[in-house]
Parts: structure tokens; C-alpha cells; sequence
């Protein structure tokens, strides 16, 4: 009697520990993407506890996306990393009737997105942005007197002038899918282009200008430009508003601004999405339901300073965000703005080895 006892008491926790384990989602995003209060409410609203780890570059997500088994069931791929994703299969299709808050997105913005996922089956926008320069208008101005006006790539991409910026520190993403493009654009070259000579020539000119960069990173830029630690970055525009607030609150007497360079600049989505091997796609689905509720929504762009796509949310954003040009880009800017397209294999692999020449020297 006692065997048995024990033999079903065994059973009874081993099947509450799997019942339990069900009703964990878990997600993967990037760094400082969210609201500090976001996941505590879904859990309060739900009950589903989230497990949340984080990452800096879509190559780091791909890799994982690409191994399969990755274990997550929420997942947020920038558009063009996304559109390759769902040809391999990595994405199972939404299921919209679990989706009734899709009603509050905007049909313009999800039609942009469309572009990379045809009829918008695998993923929801998130948030999106464009990619630009970050920088500390006292320190710049010292440098390069109060009468130069920050507006062009020139000051990361024209030798003499980030030059003259080396000793206040000059950073730039660690995403050769963004900066080469950024660097053809500057050179007068079509930032989607896929011809061998435009990319080498897009990363020579980031090679010229690599003994005045302190270091390629996708996230350490943040507190760098909010302490003060460097003066210019090349980085996503929510990133650089949030050094701004987060210098504003040490008040530390460090300004940070952000500009949409004149010669143009990359504009991103980044798309949540349901990997094919999500050990919980319902759960899945009632969180992204849960990240469109308007309230929610705009909980998140206030706090990360992130565009947002849920035209329902824009009431509940605090107008000194929306009516930000940096965050929300003017009818001009938008003109100059370019979407990226995956790379095949071949430009993939030629795109890798060049930047590990711009990065290592070799």
C-alpha cells in the first residue's frame, strides 16, 4: 500500500509540474524592448508566467531560429531577417480568430510589413523605427564648432570629420546588413544593392574610417551615450531616446539627440512571430493579442520610445514622443527612407567576410 501511495503521489507531481510547465510562455526579444510592468500584467490578466531572455542582433536570433528546437514560443525578427525565416519554414502561420486585436493596427504600416510577409500570415508588427546617428550635442559641438549642423552620415563616413570626434568615442551597430548598406547610401550607391563592387565599396569606406571607431556593438551604445562614455553612435532611433531619458533622469548635464540623415536612412520592423516548433502557440497567440491592446501598447512606446504601429494606441502615446520627428519621421523624411531585402546565400556569405575585414582589419 505504501508503494502505491508513494508510486501516485510521484504521478500526481510529476503531472502538476507538467501541467505547470504548460502554462509558461516563453519569450525571446530584444534588449531593452519592453516595459518594465508588461509581462507582470499579462501574467495578472492571464495567469501564464513568462519566462524572458534577450538578445542584440538578428543574427543571434537566426542562428537559434535556424537550429530549430529553440525551446521559445514568442519571438521578434526584424522584417528582412523574416521574410528568409518563413521561406525555411521557421514560422507557423497566425491564427487570426485568436487575434481580434488586430483590428486596432494600422492598414499602412501592416501593409510596409506585408512587403516581407505576404498578407501579414506569420507575424504582427511590433514596433518599428529607422536607423540613424545618436550623438552628444555638447561634445560635438566642441568639436566641430556650435555652427556645424548634425544632418549627414558625413559624420560618421567622412574621414575628417568623425576624425576629430576618435577621443569622445564613436561607436557603430554590429549588423553588416545595416551598416554596409548605410555606407553605399552615403557613397551615392542603391543600399539594396546586392552587386559584389557596390558592397566591398560600401565596406572600404567603413574600413577608412575604422581607426576612429572605439567598437561595433548593438546595445552597449545606450548607457554609453547616457554617461557620457561616448559622444556618437550609429544606432536604432528607440536605443538613442533612451540614453536621451536615461541622461535626463541622472541629470548628468549630458545632451543626447537623434537625427534621420538627409542622404536617408533604414526603416525596420521589428514583427512578432511564432516559431513552427512552439511548444505553446496558444499561449503565444494570447500574448500577441495582448501586446496589440492599445493601453499596452502604448505603455511600451512610452517607455522605450519605440514607433509603435497600433493606430488605436496613438491617443494613449505622450504627444512629446509622437510628435518627435526622430521617432515618428516627417512626410520628407519618410521620402528618403529605404526598406532592407534579405540577401541570398552567396551575397550572405560575401556580406560575413567583409565585414570580419572591417571589424578585425584582416
Amino acid at each position: 500500500m505504501k508503494t502505491r501511495i508513494t508510486t501516485a503521489l510521484i504521478a500526481l507531481a510529476a503531472a502538476g509540474a507538467v501541467q505547470a510547465q504548460d502554462n509558461v510562455l516563453h519569450v525571446y526579444n530584444w534588449s531593452d524592448y519592453i516595459a518594465e510592468d508588461t509581462l507582470q500584467k499579462f501574467t495578472d490578466a492571464t495567469g501564464i508566467e513568462v519566462t524572458y531572455d534577450v538578445y542584440d542582433s538578428n543574427e543571434v536570433l537566426e542562428a537559434k531560429m535556424l537550429a530549430g528546437n529553440s525551446g521559445y514560443d514568442v519571438v521578434v525578427p526584424t522584417s528582412d531577417f523574416l521574410q528568409r525565416q518563413i521561406a525555411a519554414g521557421v514560422y507557423m502561420p497566425l491564427d487570426k480568430s485568436k487575434l481580434p486585436n488586430l483590428a486596432n493596427m494600422d492598414p499602412a504600416l501592416m501593409a510596409g510589413a506585408a512587403a516581407y510577409d505576404p498578407g501579414n500570415e506569420h507575424a504582427v508588427i511590433y514596433m518599428w523605427g529607422t536607423t540613424g546617428i545618436g550623438y552628444n550635442t555638447k561634445a560635438v559641438a566642441e568639436r566641430l564648432g556650435e555652427d556645424y549642423t548634425v544632418d549627414s552620415w558625413a559624420l560618421v563616413f567622412d574621414p575628417d570629420t568623425v576624425s576629430k570626434l576618435a577621443d569622445c568615442g564613436v561607436s557603430m551597430l554590429d549588423a553588416p546588413t545595416e551598416m554596409i548598406p548605410a555606407a553605399m547610401n552615403y557613397l551615392g550607391l542603391d543600399p539594396n544593392s546586392t552587386n559584389k563592387a557596390d558592397l566591398e565599396a560600401g565596406a572600404a569606406l567603413i574600413e577608412k574610417v575604422r581607426p576612429y571607431i572605439r567598437y561595433f556593438h548593438s546595445s552597449q551604445y545606450i548607457s554609453d551615450l547616457a554617461n557620457g562614455d561616448t559622444c556618437v553612435a550609429v544606432g536604432w532611433s528607440g536605443d538613442v531616446f533612451q540614453a536621451q531619458a536615461r541622461a535626463d533622469e541622472a541629470e548628468n548635464g549630458v545632451e543626447i539627440a537623434y537625427v534621420i540623415p538627409k542622404e536617408g536612412a533604414l526603416q525596420w520592423f521589428d514583427m512578432l512571430a511564432i516559431p513552427a516548433d512552439a511548444p505553446h502557440p496558444d499561449l503565444a497567440h494570447k500574448f500577441i493579442n495582448f501586446i496589440m491592446d492599445p493601453q499596452i501598447t502604448a505603455d511600451i512606446t512610452n517607455y522605450v520610445w519605440y514607433a509603435n504601429a497600433n493606430a488605436a494606441s496613438m491617443p494613449l502615446v505622450d504627444p512629446e514622443i509622437t510628435s518627435d520627428p526622430g521617432i515618428f519621421p516627417t512626410e520628407a523624411a519618410k521620402a528618403n527612407l529605404w526598406a532592407s531585402v534579405p540577401y541570398d546565400a552567396r551575397t550572405d556569405r560575401l556580406v560575413t567576410r567583409l565585414w570580419t575585414r572591417v571589424k578585425t582589419g584582416q
